[in-house]
C-alpha cells in the first residue's frame, strides 16, 4: 500500500497536469489588466537570456526626404532602434500539508481528494491576489516586479528599463494632476465635470495617429467620481471584459474600470491611461507557475510541493502611457 504522503503528492502533481496554465488563467481572470494583456497576446513566454531586453523605437527614420529629378538621395544609416532592459524577478508558491493532516486523511480517497483540492484552490487565490498587487506596484518590495507605479510615474520621470527619462525625454510618460482640491473625496457633478476636463487633456496628449489608450484603470474614489458624471449617459465597456466579470464604463474608445486588486491604498488617487499595445508581461518557459518535485523540510513533519514563476513587466512606448492623479 502506498504511504499517505506519496498519495498526497501524486494527487497534487497528477490530478491537473496543466497546473501552471491553470494558475496563469486564474490570475488573468482575476485582474482586468492581465485579462486584457492576455487577450492581446501581450503575455509572452521566452526560453531565457541573461538580460531581459525589449526592443523599442526611439526615433523616426532620418532618411525621409523630398526630392526632385537628380537630387542626391540620403542613403545614410538611420539609428532608430534601442532596447529597454528589465530585471528578471521570481515568485514561489507552495502546496503544503503537515504529516498529521496527511495521515488523518489516509485510507479515504475522497477525504484526501478534498484536502488536495482545498490546498490547490488556496494556492490559486494566493497567486491571483498577490500577483495582482505586484503588477500595480512600484517594485519597492524585495524582489518585486516593477509594476505600473514604476513604469508610469506622477512626474513622468524615473529610470525604467535602464533608460533614464530625465536624459532621454522620449521615454517620459505623460501625467496630469487634477485641477482643484481633493475632488475625489466629494463626488459631485461639478467635481466630476472638472475631472472629465482633466481626462480630456491627458487623453489628447496620449494620441498619436491611431495609437490611443484602450484601458483606463481608476482607483475606487476616482471611479465613483467619474461614474457620477456619467449617470445620464452611461456607456458600458465591451462585452469581453463584462463577460469576464469586470464592471466598467467607457471613455471615448477606452474601457474604464476600477480594480479590486489595485494597490492604491498608500498612494494618491490615480487613474492609469494605458495603451496596452505597448505594455506586457514576459515569463520564463520553465517558470510559469511551474510545479517542481516534492520537497521535505529537514526540521518539519510536512510535505511541500513548490511552484515557480520568473519574469518581468515591460513597456516599449512609455510616452503613450499616462497617469491622472489627485495629489491633495
Amino acid at each position: 500500500m502506498a504511504n499517505p504522503s506519496t498519495v498526497f503528492t501524486e494527487m497534487v502533481t497528477t490530478t491537473d497536469r496543466h497546473w501552471g496554465s491553470k494558475v496563469t488563467d486564474n490570475v488573468s481572470k482575476h485582474n482586468a489588466l492581465l485579462n486584457r494583456l492576455k487577450k492581446k497576446g501581450k503575455i509572452k513566454t521566452v526560453s531565457g537570456g541573461y538580460e531581459a531586453a525589449e526592443p523599442l523605437e526611439y526615433a523616426e527614420n532620418s532618411t525621409y526626404q523630398r526630392y526632385s529629378g537628380y537630387d542626391t538621395l540620403n542613403t545614410g544609416a538611420s539609428d532608430v532602434l534601442t532596447s529597454a532592459k528589465f530585471d528578471w524577478c521570481q515568485a514561489a508558491l507552495h502546496v503544503t500539508a503537515s504529516g498529521r493532516e496527511v495521515r488523518m486523511n489516509m485510507g479515504d480517497r475522497e477525504r484526501m481528494i478534498n484536502l488536495v483540492k482545498a490546498r490547490k484552490d488556496n494556492a490559486l487565490r494566493t497567486a491571483a491576489n498577490n500577483f495582482s498587487i505586484d503588477i500595480y506596484s512600484d517594485g519597492a518590495l524585495t524582489n518585486q516586479i516593477g509594476g505600473l507605479a514604476s513604469i508610469i510615474q506622477t512626474d513622468g520621470t524615473g529610470t525604467v528599463g535602464g533608460i533614464v527619462s530625465g536624459t532621454y525625454t522620449f521615454w517620459k510618460n505623460k501625467f496630469k494632476e487634477m485641477t482643484g482640491t481633493n475632488l475625489a473625496a466629494t463626488p459631485t457633478a461639478t467635481n466630476a465635470a472638472s475631472m472629465k476636463a482633466d481626462m480630456g487633456s491627458l487623453w489628447l496628449s496620449l494620441n498619436r495617429g491611431s495609437d490611443k489608450p484602450d484601458l483606463i484603470v481608476l482607483s475606487h474614489d476616482l471611479y465613483t467620481l467619474y461614474e457620477t458624471g456619467e449617470q445620464q449617459l452611461q456607456r458600458y465597456m465591451d462585452a469581453d471584459l463584462a463577460n469576464a466579470g469586470f464592471v466598467g464604463l467607457k471613455y471615448k474608445t477606452a474601457d474604464v474600470i476600477f480594480d479590486d486588486n489595485t494597490n492604491f491604498a498608500t498612494t494618491a488617487e490615480k487613474g492609469y491611461f494605458l495603451n496596452t499595445d505597448f505594455v506586457g508581461i514576459t515569463q520564463h518557459k520553465d517558470a510559469q507557475w511551474t510545479m517542481d518535485d516534492e520537497k521535505r523540510p529537514t526540521n518539519q513533519d510536512a510535505i511541500v510541493v513548490p511552484m515557480y514563476w520568473m519574469g518581468y513587466m515591460w513597456v516599449t512606448e512609455r510616452s503613450l502611457q499616462g497617469v491622472l492623479f489627485d495629489a491633495a
